[in-house]
């Protein structure tokens, strides 16, 4: 009878723990899902996809803060590039300024009139190169502004033109028409 009884007893705890409900699984808070969104947008970017890690930051901010969140960040940062881009223009502009003033000053002067020079012209006294240069005249004066100020190339005192740094010899020898 005794082993009757402890049989009971122990029918009787195995149902009980049967009956017990397993623990739910544990859900993730808010802060972990966010985490693991911004673990993703950085992989995303790591990756060369700035457009997924752009939705996976969004969807992180939404998590967070809703839909009032990702307009502010995203404003602000609309604002912020704007802003940068406004600078980059004043920058670009200051730095056209620069290099229009080293091609004027790299431009040759023109030559005294002497009385042994009388009638005859300077070989190194040119127009202005903008007006001179085919690329000027094509409407793409930048160009030279660029090259010249980035030390690439130079403005030939002798005809004017844009001549690469790597091409002088050349230039002087085949190509400048002045000489």
């Amino acid at each position: 009878m005794v082993d009757a009884m402890e049989h009971r007893t122990t029918d009787t705890e195995m149902s009980d723990l049967t009956a017990t409900p397993p623990p739910p699984p544990r859900v993730p808070d808010d802060n972990s899902n966010v985490r693991e969104l911004l673990t993703l947008a950085r992989q995303l970017t790591n990756q060369g996809k700035p457009s997924q890690a752009l939705q996976a930051v969004v969807m992180a901010m939404r998590t967070k803060g809703g839909d009032q969140a990702v307009f502010h960040s995203l404003n602000r940062a609309r604002e912020l590039y704007l802003k940068r881009l406004q600078e980059n223009t004043a920058v670009n502009q200051l730095a056209s300024l620069f290099a229009e003033c080293a091609i004027a000053e790299a431009q040759p002067l023109q030559a005294e009139q002497t009385p042994l020079n009388v009638g005859a012209s300077s070989p190194s006294a040119e127009p202005d190169v903008h007006v001179n240069s085919i690329l000027a005249e094509t409407g793409r004066t930048q160009i030279v502004l660029d090259a010249f100020s980035d030390g690439s190339s130079f403005i030939c005192l002798q005809c004017g033109g844009l001549v690469s740094n790597h091409r002088k010899d050349e230039h002087y020898a085949h190509w400048c028409g002045k000489l």
